[in-house]
C-alpha cells in the first residue's frame, strides 16, 4: 500500500509555480517539481499528465461544472445569456479561492507563448461546452453559440479585472457579472455607426432622382 501523501496535488502545483517563476518554464523539469514538493515523479504523474497541466488541470472538471450550471439555471422563459451567467457563477465559485496564487499562475502563463496558447484552447473548449449545454436545454443556434462566446468574453475580462483588483471589495463573481451586465448594456444601446461604404450607399440612394413612370399611351378608337 502506498504511503499517504496529504494534499499532493496542491503541493505539486505550488512547487511548479515557484520553480516556473524562479527558473522559467522551459528550464523546469517534472523531477524538479516533484523534488521541491517532497514527492516522487511517480506521484506527480498520478495527478498530472505533464508539467503544463499543473497550470490547467483543476481538482474538479470545469466542464461538468458548466453543464450543471446551465441545467440548474434553466427556467421557462429565461434568456440564454442568463443561463450562461448561472454556469459562470458556478465556475467563479470554484476558482476565486486564492487571488494571489491565481496571480502567480497567470504571471507564468503570460510569460510563455505555449502556455498562452493552451489557455486560449481551454477557454474555447469552455465556450463549446456551454453552447452544447444550451442546445441541450432547447436553445437553438446561432443563439446558443453567440451566448456562449459572449459569456466567455465577459468571463475573460472579469478574470483580468479580478486579478488586478487590490481593493478586496469585489470577488470574481462580482467582476464577471459586472462584465455580463455591461455586455447586455452594449447590446441594448445605440446602433453602431455605419461604415463609410454603408454611409455612401445610403447617401447615394437618398439623392438619386426618381424617374417618372412612363405615361400609358392612349389606345386607338375602335
Amino acid at each position: 500500500m502506498g504511503r499517504w501523501e496529504p494534499d499532493a496535488r496542491g503541493r505539486l502545483m505550488a512547487a511548479a509555480v515557484e520553480l516556473f517563476l524562479e527558473r522559467g518554464y522551459d528550464a523546469t523539469t517534472v523531477a524538479d517539481i516533484a523534488d521541491r514538493a517532497g514527492l516522487t515523479e511517480r506521484t506527480f504523474f498520478r495527478h498530472y499528465g505533464d508539467k503544463r497541466e499543473v497550470l490547467f488541470a483543476g481538482p474538479v472538471d470545469v466542464h461538468d461544472v458548466l453543464r450543471t450550471g446551465v441545467v440548474t439555471s434553466t427556467r421557462p422563459g429565461v434568456a440564454p445569456l442568463t443561463l450562461v451567467a448561472g454556469a459562470l457563477d458556478a465556475v467563479c465559485a470554484l476558482l476565486q479561492g486564492d487571488r494571489e496564487r491565481s496571480r502567480r499562475r497567470q504571471q507564468v502563463i503570460d510569460a510563455h507563448d505555449v502556455l498562452r496558447e493552451r489557455e486560449l484552447i481551454k477557454l474555447a473548449a469552455m465556450a463549446d461546452t456551454i453552447a452544447q449545454a444550451l442546445r441541450g436545454q432547447g436553445v437553438a443556434d446561432p443563439a446558443a453559440s453567440l451566448a456562449a462566446e459572449a459569456g466567455l468574453a465577459a468571463f475573460k475580462v472579469g478574470w483580468e479585472q479580478w486579478m488586478t483588483d487590490d481593493s478586496g471589495g469585489r470577488d470574481l463573481t462580482d467582476h464577471v457579472r459586472g462584465c455580463l451586465d455591461g455586455l447586455v448594456g452594449l447590446a441594448g444601446g445605440s446602433p453602431a455607426p455605419q461604415s463609410p461604404t454603408q454611409a455612401q450607399a445610403t447617401t447615394k440612394t437618398r439623392t438619386q432622382p426618381v424617374k417618372d413612370s412612363p405615361r400609358p399611351r392612349e389606345g386607338r378608337p375602335a
